[in-house]
């Protein structure tokens, strides 16, 4: 039951930080309009994101443009366009596999094998994480690197914006959510007695007394 609860409670936080990670990847704010001089009111904030640019205005207005052209974009745009959506997509079939080889499904027989089948589901989510977190870690790099450069203009200058977190976030629990599903897995391949425990009980039938047979099916 422990191993089940494991595999439960794993797909959970994976389910929330596969969201969390289409979030990130639609949310414009990756990159943040950064305020160094001493005005206190400012006029507008720009967004800059995977699929869009956004600015918004003091008074709260909001335009936002949607790239173009793909070709025109920046590398590391492109690269992060590429790991985020194929991460995505990752965690879509470390969903199907997890499911399959969970022990509150029956889509495999109970034994080794469906063990082994949670467990790459498992290694799937462990492998979404990490080709998510390249392109968060990248883009970070830049920022930080171009906001302290003394050759980039104070207008040029952003910050780190609220999607690069939220996507930390959703690594993390797809990380999380896929060690313990590893864990739930690796514990039932050598242990098949560690199933999930539920049992089935056939129905009594009528004797020819008339009274229902009193034997125990399980």
């Amino acid at each position: 039951m422990g191993s089940a609860a494991l595999e439960i409670l794993g797909l959970v936080l994976c389910l929330v930080g596969w969201g969390g990670l289409i979030l990130a990847c639609g949310l414009p704010m990756w990159q943040v309009t950064a305020f160094l001089d001493h005005n206190i009111v400012t006029a507008q904030t720009t967004w800059k994101g995977l699929w869009m640019s956004c600015v918004v205005q003091s008074t709260g207005h909001m335009q936002c443009k949607v790239y173009d052209s793909v070709l025109a974009l920046s590398t590391e745009v492109q690269a992060a366009r590429a790991l985020t959506v194929g991460a995505v997509l990752l965690a879509f079939v470390a969903l199907f596999v997890a499911l399959a080889g969970a022990q509150c499904t029956t889509c495999v027989a109970p034994g080794p094998a469906k063990a082994r089948v949670a467990l790459t589901g498992g290694v799937l989510y462990l492998l979404c994480g990490l080709l998510a977190l390249v392109p968060l870690c990248w883009f970070a790099n830049i920022v930080v690197r171009e906001f302290y450069d003394p050759t980039v203009p104070v207008s040029q200058k952003y910050e780190l914006g609220a999607a690069l977190y939220i996507g930390w976030a959703a690594t993390a629990l797809l990380m999380l959510g896929g060690g313990l599903l590893c864990c739930g897995a690796w514990v039932c391949t050598g242990r098949p007695d560690f199933s999930f425990p539920v049992k089935y009980s056939a129905p009594r039938r009528p004797t020819a007394t008339g009274d229902y047979d009193k034997k125990n099916y399980v």
